[in-house]
């Protein structure tokens, strides 16, 4: 199974390893690595993670406040957000109306 970035879901990973870049060199590739490792568990069983709306997933991040808001397509996945712990739930919810 691959999967795809939904345009925001990507910028918003390019701007939290810029972030986590910037207050310490090396945080930004290990906060990438973890994401990259939470997407692989994902494409590994996709339907193993609890829904939290009717055809969204979420995974969580095993080092970092982040999950993994992702939605199974017929051939792929659809990331639509790598989603901070402290941010406001759902802000992503209209991503899947594209």
């Amino acid at each position: 199974m691959t999967f795809e970035f939904h345009p925001e879901a990507r910028i918003e990973f390019i701007e939290a390893i810029s972030y986590y870049e910037r207050s310490s060199p090396g945080v930004g590739l290990r906060f990438s690595r973890e994401v990259y490792a939470t997407i692989k568990r994902v494409l590994e069983s996709p339907n193993a993670w609890p829904h939290i709306t009717e055809n969204t997933r979420r995974c969580l991040a095993r080092r970092f406040p982040y999950s993994v808001v992702y939605e199974v397509r017929e051939q792929d996945v659809l990331i639509i957000a790598i989603a901070h712990a402290s941010r406001e739930p759902f802000y992503w919810s209209d991503r899947k109306k594209r």
